[in-house]
């Protein structure tokens, strides 16, 4: 592979490229005289010649490896500045959509063929030249292309920039993503994001959806998606940044989704109108002032009130019920303050007149919240609106959810509660969930806050006793390392993926998903029988997308999506040495935005099987600590919880001797 004198690296890059932390590249610039100079960027950020540090570090007797992958993107963010990194990105993602559509074109006509990305890619948005005009960066591409399949290489490459850029970009979190696309477009159909950013909301709707053959299908289901076999998924997405909804488009489009994305400000020109959409998912922009109140002030789509110039949230709560089919859903994300400001009141009062506002979802103790909303279709609209204090579990919100749906009119219980919109219409309108928190009864309340008072002290009184017997050293041990893809060469690792379009949400089989392996708690998830599943086994190391790591006691689940599984080979390798490197090791941390691509370069040091052991004490130890402090923390959060509700609802009164 050659190494081009064009280009650069910055430290972050040299870092991760040498498998070290971004300390171990300051202390060599001030510790080696010979450390190459920088020859660009400016002095809190300079940038280095690739091929010169690649010299240095060799000589130095540095482990360093620049993968192909590594080498496209270094080229890539060295042919242009930071500004236009997204549309070059957004390029080479047309460039893969081609590759992908049309996979006998570069074989057979190299860059001849390039003449046609346009034909093959009109679907794509903007105006923007989609021209790839460095052939070396097109070659790499497609010989990267050929090793890992379009969309890998696109979604490795579109998380380096997200990585690089990642507080420009509109990112809605995971999780929450996952759960606005089961509880709004869970059946598929006509799914509209009118403020997509990346993508992240589409996505989670296209890895619901059905592929194209399934839909031919005369199962009642199709396999392992939720969705009626023959109701197909169409996405269709508007975002203001030409870039970014270009970025969206290759991102659904290589999934093989069915998608129209367009940019546009969608309050001032709706790019999709008169396109109804069964299900609308949607993060926008909160807190703009300027969104078109002046302009928009005789705007149809005003059905429940003007939206105040302060209230743009409320402008677009609107666009999205207007965007829906009578009858269908909206799950729209809104910051706390928009269920109770004053200027607002007057829209919101007449939502829930209208039965268009069904609930009032607390995410997170600073927000955001989720309201679920239904088009209204001539129906009775109910008299209850549902909210939910989801803060400290996200999984109570679909079980509400959903009795709320069969049963509006229906009591619920815990951090649910219906609410009747009656006693909401008063002076203020005030929808936050916390202030119609449901209250406790005496014994019931009695009992929660005793319990929750005995296990905070039994789980805080082991604590002393669960620290692990470490020993200082007076200087700091160097020891010899290798990489996790080494280990794999060697037979020592196998690494393994659930498959790609598994679903984890009905079924007889039990999943370990994301959010257990982060959370230490069993399998939560349910999926269908399906040979290509992977199946944990007791020493199994799992690994998520947020750098979560957990070694496996239990067999009997499935691997979950967006799970990595490390099988070692217990004759040579102790899988709790390999999840203490996992888990510390930067070069280990597996972020949102990385691939498979770099999955193997995490590195391991190269001890006897004795060592390892003494090592996977250790840190088991600190998994069971971390574990420990996680129980003590949540359980020490509602114990402040019942506390201050039990003072301020009169179940409880200060004593002499305090609590």
């Amino acid at each position: 592979m050659e190494e081009s004198q064009e280009i650069t690296v910055n430290a972050g890059d040299i870092a991760r490229l040498a498998g070290v932390g971004r300390a171990a590249v300051s202390n060599w610039r001030r510790r080696h005289e010979d450390f190459p100079q920088p020859v660009g960027g400016t002095a809190s950020s300079p940038l280095f010649s690739l091929p010169e540090i690649a010299v240095w570090l060799r000589a130095n007797g540095k482990s360093f490896e620049v993968s192909l992958g590594d080498l496209v993107w270094q080229r890539m963010r060295t042919s242009v500045d930071d500004l236009r990194l997204g549309e070059l990105v957004a390029r080479v993602g047309a460039f893969l959509l081609f590759l992908r559509r049309e996979p006998t074109a570069w074989r057979d006509h190299g860059t001849k063929s390039l003449t046609r990305v346009a034909e093959v890619t009109t679907d794509l948005p903007g105006s923007a030249d989609l021209r790839l005009d460095d052939l070396a960066l097109v070659r790499l591409v497609a010989e990267l292309a050929a090793e890992h399949g379009p969309l890998e290489v696109f979604e490795f490459l579109f998380g380096r920039y997200a990585e690089a850029h990642s507080r420009q970009l509109p990112v809605t979190r995971d999780d929450v993503a996952a759960l606005m696309v089961r509880l709004a477009a869970g059946d598929g159909g006509v799914v509209l994001d009118p403020a997509c950013g990346v993508g992240t909301l589409l996505l989670g709707a296209a890895s619901r959806a059905n592929p194209p053959q399934d839909f031919r299908k005369n199962a009642s289901k199709a396999p392992g998606t939720g969705v009626p076999a023959g109701r197909r998924t169409v996405l269709m997405g508007q975002e203001i940044n030409e870039t970014n909804a270009l970025l969206t488009a290759v991102r659904v489009l290589l999934r093989g989704a069915e998608a129209r994305i367009v940019a546009g400000d969608s309050l001032r020109e709706d790019g999709l109108a008169g396109e109804p959409a069964d299900a609308v998912v949607c993060d926008p922009p909160f807190n703009e002032r300027v969104w078109g109140h002046e302009e928009l002030a005789g705007d149809p789509r005003w059905e429940y009130g003007l939206p105040p110039r302060g209230e743009s949230e409320l402008a677009w709560v609107q666009h999205c019920l207007a965007r829906v089919r009578p009858g269908g859903l909206v799950a729209i994300l809104m910051p706390p303050a928009a269920a109770g400001r004053r200027p607002g009141k007057r829209i919101r009062g007449n939502l829930l007149r209208a039965g268009a506002l069904r609930a009032v979802v607390t995410l997170a103790p600073g927000g955001p919240d989720l309201w679920m909303l239904r088009r209204p279709d001539g129906g009775r609209p109910p008299s209850q609106l549902l909210v939910v204090d989801a803060a400290e579990d996200l999984s109570i919100v679909e079980p509400a959810w959903r009795a709320y749906v069969a049963d509006p009119e229906a009591e619920l219980s815990g951090e649910s509660r219906t609410v009747r919109i009656i006693d909401l219409l008063d002076d203020e309108v005030d929808l936050t969930p916390s202030r119609h928190r449901p209250q406790h009864g005496g014994l019931d309340f009695l009992r929660d806050f005793t319990d929750a008072l005995t296990r905070f002290k039994e789980t805080s009184a082991l604590l002393p006793d669960a620290t692990p017997a470490l020993q200082p050293l007076a200087e700091r041990q160097d020891l010899p390392t290798t990489t996790v893809g080494e280990l794999a060469k060697a037979g020592l690792i196998t690494i393994l993926q659930a498959p790609a379009r598994m679903s984890a949400d009905e079924g007889p089989l039990p999943v370990l998903t994301a959010d257990d392996t982060a959370a230490g708690a069993p399998p939560s998830g349910r999926t269908t029988l399906d040979p290509a599943l992977v199946m944990i086994r007791p020493g199994d190391v799992v690994t998520t997308a947020l750098g979560a790591v957990r070694v496996i006691t239990h067999s009997g689940a499935a691997l979950g999506p967006q799970l990595t599984l490390y099988r070692v080979d217990p004759q040579r390798l102790d899988s709790g040495f390999l999840a203490g490197f996992l888990r510390s090791a930067d070069a280990a941390r597996i972020h949102p935005s990385s691939s498979r691509l770099d999955v193997r370069r995490a590195r391991v040091p190269m001890l006897p099987l004795s060592d390892q052991r003494m090592y996977g004490t250790a840190f088991r130890e600190l998994f069971e600590l971390e574990d420990r402090l996680r129980e003590t923390r949540t359980l020490g959060e509602t114990l402040l919880r019942l506390g201050f509700d039990g003072l301020v609802d009169g179940h409880l009164r200060p004593c002499d001797q305090g609590a």
